[in-house]
């Protein structure tokens, strides 16, 4: 490497973990680097000498993958000349975690300069390692791109990848990083299964009885101090398993097992019911429904950033539905300036001939994840909806770090503008099935995509449960089925 500055100072910083030595030396023109490849387990030494353009590294927690991960990613800034960038979860931890090892390391070296309100450390040689968090990503648009490490990126949305960080490494053919913990069967988990059977990943998943870097003190005070799901999603890198602070973890867990995320056709000779979850310059979301019997299917869903009215109802339009009744939060009364109109007559103006608008009925946020949870068994997905599976699956109590549990309210990040709209959903299932509960019922005889006879299916359905904790009996008609 060139050095165009000079520096007074000549030191050597060598770490010796159990699992890795480290030398840098620093003299007034160079820096040198090096891994003793010797100290290294054979899974370490995979990684370093067989990585791709593209890897995954599913690990058990206290594998140190945050460090081995940005140790070899600065150990490549040395050596070839470009933009690195590091994307936690969230900007405060990027900080917390990352810069704090990079300062360790480089903050020595007088002649790199250090930005620390911007976390971005720039070479002598212009290289530079930028810092980020996952929560804005308009920001992670740029020109070019060296490598990127995407740590925890079961926490991060799904698309940040595909749609902003892929075409900038693919213009220049560089190199991604993914590090994560299982956090369930998400859109993550899709991606490790397709990369384990595609030669262009490097992949590898490692329980802690593969490294055995804890020793049985530490594994015996874990399994005291969390539960057998905590253990086995953290230690064992479990898919199955969901963390108590998700919100529908153990509802969505079920769904999985009982096949309810599936292929869930559109029936034609049934209406679509649409939700929506407000959101200009924020997400605004779409969830289409239909009523099967008592099954609720998800058939579609839609999110977008930044556009008005028009182009969500556009959208709407585009599609082959037959539509009933679009719903809409409390907020779509407040009127615009510009028009002296509600948002509601404009959207139900822009709507006009596809289906009535209507208001969902206000109510608290304990109350409508209630209904969720009571309704949740009676609803199948669209296996192809993989964020929003994924953000349901991630949506998330709030943590409180002062009181150090978990507060009674849900997060407000990019997870929960589906699951918003999805409780919408739940809350407005007694009108949905209450009203229309012979006609939807009557139009189900048509069509029966699970091979099954009309009556053996309605026997089976001897109950509803709905939102307001009621439990309806319904009494059926067997002329019905004449």
């Amino acid at each position: 490497m060139k050095s165009y500055l000079k520096c007074n100072n000549n030191y050597v910083i060598t770490e010796n973990y159990s699992w890795l030595k480290l030398d840098i030396r620093v003299t007034s023109y160079t820096v040198q680097m090096k891994i003793d490849l010797r100290n290294l387990r054979q899974w370490q030494k995979d990684y370093i000498t067989n990585k791709k353009r593209f890897n995954v590294l599913v690990v058990h927690r206290r594998w140190w993958k945050t460090v081995w991960a940005v140790l070899d990613w600065m150990l490549e800034t040395i050596q070839e000349i470009g933009d690195y960038w590091y994307i936690a979860p969230t900007y405060r931890q990027a900080k917390k975690i990352a810069w704090r090892m990079i300062q360790k390391y480089w903050n020595q070296i007088t002649w790199f300069t250090y930005n620390s309100s911007e976390l971005i450390v720039t070479y002598n040689n212009w290289s530079t390692l930028s810092l980020f968090g996952a929560e804005n990503p308009d920001s992670l648009r740029w020109l070019d791109l060296k490598w990127v490490i995407f740590d925890e990126y079961a926490q991060q949305p799904s698309w940040i990848y595909w749609e902003i960080i892929f075409p900038m490494l693919n213009a220049n053919r560089w190199w991604v990083t993914f590090i994560w913990t299982p956090k369930g069967k998400n859109s993550f988990y899709k991606l490790y299964e397709r990369a384990r059977k595609d030669d262009r990943w490097y992949t590898v998943l490692l329980r802690y009885t593969d490294t055995n870097l804890l020793d049985e003190e530490q594994i015996s005070d874990a399994r005291l101090e969390m539960t057998e799901e905590e253990f086995e999603q953290e230690y064992n890198c479990s898919w199955e398993a969901f963390m108590k602070w998700a919100v529908y973890g153990k509802e969505l867990q079920l769904a999985y097992k009982e096949w309810r995320v599936m292929k869930v056709p559109y029936n034609p000779e049934l209406e679509v019911y649409t939700f929506w979850d407000l959101g200009i310059s924020d997400a605004m979301t779409l969830i289409f429904m239909q009523i099967v019997w008592n099954q609720i299917h998800i058939i579609e869903t839609y999110k977008n950033t930044g556009h008005w009215f028009e182009h969500y109802t556009e959208h709407i339009i585009s599609r082959p539905y037959k539509y009933c009744i679009h719903w809409f939060p409390h907020d779509v009364k407040q009127r615009e300036l510009w028009s002296w109109m509600s948002r509601l007559e404009i959207v139900s103006r822009l709507l006009d001939w596809y289906g009535k608008c209507d208001v969902v009925p206000m109510n608290t946020i304990e109350s409508w994840i209630t209904a969720c949870r009571l309704i949740f068994k009676n609803i199948y997905f669209e296996e192809s909806l993989e964020e929003f599976l994924n953000d349901i699956s991630l949506y998330q109590y709030e943590y409180d770090e002062k009181r150090w549990e978990f507060k009674k309210t849900p997060t407000h990040d990019w997870t929960s503008h589906y699951a918003d709209a999805l409780r919408y959903l739940a809350t407005v299932m007694h009108h949905l099935m209450k009203t229309p509960i012979t006609q939807w019922k009557q139009d189900s005889i048509q069509w029966n995509p699970y091979n099954k006879t009309v009556e053996e299916e309605y026997k089976t359905l001897d109950e509803i449960i709905f939102a307001d904790d009621e439990v309806k009996e319904i009494e059926f008609d067997d002329n019905i089925y004449n």
